[in-house]
């Protein structure tokens, strides 16, 4: 699934910042996705494994996205260094 459409609430867009993870990061991760698991009626987890930092550390990127709606909405946004804690749950 390609989500690289979908818009940003303002709630995504602060989150975004405050967590330091780059629009384009982001862009990128919902264009190609590794992983797209339902939350609930309407709206999925999207998530990637990525490298951040220098030295880079793997993280998973998890971008929660309504769908019921066109362009999709990027809800919220975070990284986490629990990979294995999400890779199997939404």
């Amino acid at each position: 699934m390609d989500f690289s459409d979908a818009i940003f609430s303002e709630h995504a867009k602060s989150e975004a910042e405050r967590r330091d993870i780059p629009e384009d990061v982001i862009r990128q991760c919902l264009s190609r996705p590794s992983l797209v698991r339902n939350v609930r009626s309407g709206r999925v987890v999207v998530q990637r494994e990525i490298a951040f930092g220098d030295p880079p550390r793997h993280y998973l990127l998890r971008i929660f996205v309504d769908i019921d709606r066109s362009p999709p909405r990027v809800v919220t946004v975070y990284r986490t260094s629990k990979i294995a804690k999400y890779i199997g749950a939404p």
